[in-house]
Parts: structure tokens; C-alpha cells; sequence
């Protein structure tokens, strides 16, 4: 397995513990618990037909050169239920999930719908263009306290909110950018999204709060439902 760098400014990596992060590809993860709704076998299938959809929409984009997509999962008992993409150090994408993450869906649909969204993250370049709205916030905000007169100690704290808040500002855009997205994976991949979009009912709300990570549930639901009636879909 590829050493994973997980990237300061991931898109929801923040939720996870990476200093204990230890992963296995999803072809050799053993499932050792029953309380799984899908089992090994459906779970290697979803990550393979998923996986090639996004691969080749992927390979689609002329902005997008690292295609080889990696699905894994998080061997950490108590790692909360999560998903997230991340590079590894050959630049190319890693989906990770997290056990209680898989044991969270309650069919195929859900866990599709949660790959084809982190794919979707990876297509549409969320990480560097995070990156470089981080860059260039820190920028304009040590300008403006160097404009105001700050020493060295207080123009490094106003680039360092700057990084701060230019990663978090778009984030809640990208999210809905992906659910339109994984919305047309999920779909193209042979499954349902407007089941997988089911699993937003289930999760705690995380409201519209300044500089949140995530939109409303709601806004998210929309998104799948609209995308899906363009794609024909009605169940």
C-alpha cells in the first residue's frame, strides 16, 4: 500500500484521527462483525463498478491527469463513521472509510452514493483548489496587517487566519459540487441515487453555520433530487 499524505487542508479530514490512521485496501479487508448491513463481497463490487466510472469521467477531464483511483478502509475500531479522499504520495486519489462508516449505510445505494461523492472531490480538484484559495486568503490578510502596521508575531497569527479561512470558505460549495457529481457516478455505476440520498435522513443536521464544513441536509437532498430528475430518475 502506497504511504497515504494526507493533506493539511482535506476536505473533511479534519473529522478523523489521523495520527493513528492504518488502512487496507478493500480488496484484502476481512469483515469480522455481523452488524453489517452490506457485506465484503457487495462492498468489493460497489468499489470496483464505482471506481471505474469515476476513472474514466476522470481521465474525461483535461484538468485532471492522476486517475488511479485506491479505495480503502480505516482498521480503527473507533474511528466515527466517515468517508473522505485524500492523495497519496504519487499524487493520486485514496477514498478511505472508515468502519463504522460502512457499517453506518443500510443498502448498496447509500454506499455508493457516499463513493461516488468522495470520487466526485477528487474530479472536480477540490484539494488544490483549496489549497489555493488557503494561499491566497493568507496573502490578502498579511497585506492588509502589514497595511495596518502589525509586527512580524501578529502578521504570521493574520496569514495564518487567512489559510484558515480561505479553506473553509468555499467548502460547503464543493460538497453540493460533489453531491451533483457523485449523483451522476452513483447513477452510471448501476445504482440508485436518490436511495443513496436516503442516508442524509439519518445523520445529524449540520444546519447553516458561518464557515461550516457541510451544508443543510436539505440543500444536499435538493441537489440529488434535481440532478436526478435530469437524469430521468423518479425512484
Amino acid at each position: 500500500m502506497r504511504r497515504l499524505i494526507l493533506m493539511i487542508f482535506g476536505l473533511v479530514l479534519s473529522a478523523c484521527d489521523t495520527g493513528s490512521l492504518r488502512v487496507q485496501p478493500v480488496e484484502e479487508w476481512q469483515q469480522p462483525s455481523t452488524d453489517f448491513q452490506v457485506d465484503v463481497l457487495t462492498f468489493r463490487e460497489i468499489s470496483q463498478r464505482v471506481g471505474d466510472v469515476a476513472r474514466a469521467e476522470c481521465k474525461r477531464r483535461s484538468n485532471v491527469s492522476n486517475c488511479d483511483f485506491s479505495i480503502v478502509v480505516d482498521l480503527n475500531p473507533r474511528a466515527p463513521a466517515n468517508a473522505f479522499q485524500t492523495l497519496d504520495d504519487d499524487n493520486q486519489p485514496v477514498i478511505i472509510f472508515t468502519r463504522a462508516m460502512i457499517q453506518s449505510v443500510e443498502n448498496a445505494d447509500e454506499l455508493a452514493f457516499v463513493m461516488g461523492h468522495e470520487s466526485a472531490h477528487h474530479i472536480l480538484r477540490h484539494i488544490p483548489r483549496q489549497s489555493e484559495n488557503s494561499r491566497e486568503s493568507a496573502a490578502i490578510f498579511g497585506e492588509l496587517a502589514r497595511i495596518a502596521g502589525a509586527n512580524d508575531a501578529d502578521l504570521e497569527q493574520a496569514q495564518k487566519l487567512g489559510a484558515q479561512v480561505g479553506a473553509q470558505i468555499y467548502v460547503k460549495d464543493f460538497e453540493l459540487e460533489a453531491d451533483r457529481l457523485g449523483t451522476i457516478i452513483t447513477h452510471r455505476a448501476g445504482y440508485n441515487p436518490l436511495l443513496g440520498a436516503r442516508y442524509f435522513a439519518r445523520i445529524p443536521d449540520p444546519g447553516d453555520r458561518f464557515l461550516g464544513t457541510h451544508p443543510p441536509n436539505a440543500q444536499r437532498v435538493e441537489i440529488v433530487l434535481e440532478t436526478s430528475r435530469q437524469l430521468g430518475l423518479t425512484q
